[in-house]
């Protein structure tokens, strides 16, 4: 959706699901999450965070205790709880998570974080090779066409979707219409749809906001906002996948125990790089 502008480790992210031994979860995405959830055994409350604020209360031997006061939207009305930790994992903006910074000292700057819509279009069909530059509709055996930077194409991409456990075709494609997958950046006409394909009985569309908007070179928001209060999503200014989510879940977990805990030590070490090149 993006040009060759962007920085170079986006471009390397973008290109790692090309690779072999990728693997799919059976049921989507979706599930990764909720298995996570239910293997921690976590509280889960929906609901809309509109704010935090920080507060300092007697604790239990008298002395001042710093909390976070999240307020947040329900269906049942607006209510909210004090915290010790506050981990945000939602792209913060106005048009994303709208979260209110109230009473910080210092203020929480405002973090300027656009984000890219594509188009997914789904379309159960026969694809038109003759649009792709086969005459001979049965020489055309493709299941994946990738596209340039190039201002006159109306799609960026588009593929053959196959059940997760498929074993597959050999890289042929099956004599019955197959779904077929179209990312773009504005939603196709029925034109450009017609164009695209010979014939077609379904089409469903989804825009999303898939990434941000890159522009090397990249400013990266602060990982820590305040005491304990922390923001993973900012990593995804440098490139956005769920593998980097998770990189930045686990990160900022570690980092969230060993200051609660006072393991300095452990945090930003003079010769993390030299150990790093050891394990590599």
């Amino acid at each position: 959706g993006q040009g060759v502008t962007v920085n170079g480790f986006v471009g390397a992210v973008s290109m790692a699901w090309i690779q072999s031994g990728l693997w799919s979860v059976k049921g989507g995405n979706k599930l990764v999450c909720s298995g996570l959830i239910y293997s921690s055994k976590a509280e889960v409350i929906p609901g809309t965070v509109v704010s935090i604020e920080p507060k300092t209360r007697p604790g239990p031997g008298g002395d001042p205790v710093k909390l976070y006061q999240v307020t947040y939207n329900t269906s049942s009305g607006q209510t909210g709880d004090t915290y010790d930790i506050v981990v945000i994992a939602a792209p913060l903006g106005r048009k994303m998570a709208d979260i209110a910074f109230r009473n910080f000292d210092p203020p929480i700057p405002e973090f300027p974080n656009p984000f890219q819509q594509i188009f997914t279009t789904l379309v159960h069909g026969r694809l038109n090779a003759s649009f792709f530059g086969y005459n001979d509709p049965q020489a055309f055996h493709l299941g994946a066409i990738f596209t340039t930077d190039n201002p006159k194409l109306f799609i960026n991409s588009l593929g053959v979707v196959s059940p997760v456990g498929d074993a597959g075709t050999g890289g042929k494609l099956s004599l019955q219409s197959p779904v077929w997958k179209v990312f773009s950046n504005e939603e196709l006409t029925k034109e450009q749809l017609s164009l695209l394909f010979s014939s077609y009985d379904s089409v469903q569309v989804k825009p999303w906001l898939a990434y941000p908007e890159y522009r090397a070179p990249e400013k990266l928001p602060p990982i820590v906002l305040h005491e304990q209060l922390y923001y993973l999503n900012g990593l995804e200014r440098a490139a956005s996948a769920m593998e980097m989510s998770a990189l930045a879940a686990r990160n900022a977990a570690l980092l969230a125990f060993h200051r609660w805990h006072g393991h300095s030590a452990s945090i930003d070490q003079e010769d993390l790089h030299e150990k790093l090149k050891t394990e590599l």
